[in-house]
């Protein structure tokens, strides 16, 4: 099993940004890939980001040139900065992670104000 634990998300101003975090409780190595989803109010769930075991990144056409997905290994954790936010970028955030298994982590509310 992996356990995903989000934190970094907040009230922020149009243009600003903010940086999700995503720690696992397994080597990030021993993971295929993890990335970030978002759910706005009233619509489905959408992919953000992926970033693979070989550290390949991938974006949403709507995110791309604004956020960017990383990871540090020491610590285990993936990171989604988030910059020249828009209120379109409002959303629940949600880490996952894939191994035979995708796993998810609780979400993490993310609100710009305009």
């Amino acid at each position: 099993q992996v356990q995903l634990v989000e934190s970094g998300g907040g009230l922020v101003q149009f243009g600003g940004s903010l940086r999700l975090s995503c720690a696992t409780s397994r080597s990030i190595f021993s993971i295929n890939g993890m990335g970030w989803y978002r759910q706005a109010p009233g619509k489905q769930r959408e992919w953000v980001a992926t970033i693979t075991s070989a550290g390949s990144t991938y974006y949403a056409g709507s995110v791309k040139g604004r956020f960017t997905i990383s990871r540090d290994s020491a610590k285990n954790t993936v990171h989604l900065q988030m910059n020249s936010l828009k209120p379109e970028d409002t959303a629940v955030y949600y880490c996952y992670a894939d191994t035979s298994l995708r796993y998810w982590g609780q979400g993490t509310q993310v609100t710009v104000s305009s």
